[in-house]
């Protein structure tokens, strides 16, 4: 079995710029520890915002990350939260039916305590639960997600 590309993915608050320089090794380094040692997975990199845009479109990294995505580097985000993915759950899910309808659909991993995410075991069904819900956000604003997805697209051809 193919080893998974695994991206580290962490939005930091604005407040954070005064001490990037300690902020952003210490989170490289953090994911570079948690799966130097998996045979599943191959760290192929760590992208982290700091900003205070809440919205994937104005944030670079997340920005990188989705076109690494949909170029095949990469087919596994880990992140220590879901909210740093998204700050709204109809911007989550609209990232989700843009993941997961890749081919390969790309995978999630998260840490949080409250909602762990971990579509590779895929526990309870979450990959399933995710994509439904997911087609159901886009088909109550076809036209949102379409506007969404547009908005993505140009930013990333802007970078």
């Amino acid at each position: 079995m193919a080893k998974y590309k695994v991206a580290g993915y962490v939005k930091l608050a604005k407040l954070w710029e005064k001490t990037a320089d300690k902020a952003v090794p210490y989170h490289e380094q953090y994911y570079k520890g948690k799966y130097q040692d998996d045979p599943q997975m191959e760290l192929v990199g760590v992208y982290i915002d700091i900003t205070g845009q809440k919205n994937i479109r104005n944030r670079k990294q997340m920005l990188r990350l989705i076109a690494d995505c949909m170029s095949g580097k990469v087919n596994c985000i880990a992140t220590q939260t879901r909210a740093y993915l998204a700050a709204n759950n109809e911007e989550f899910f609209f990232l989700i039916h843009l993941l997961f309808g890749l081919a390969p659909p790309v995978e999630i991993v998260t840490e949080d305590t409250d909602y762990i995410f971990d579509t590779i075991t895929n526990t309870d069904h979450q990959k399933e639960t995710l994509k439904a819900t997911a087609a159901e956000y886009k088909k109550m604003d076809p036209d949102g997600y379409e506007k969404w997805k547009a908005d993505i697209m140009k930013a990333i051809k802007k970078l």
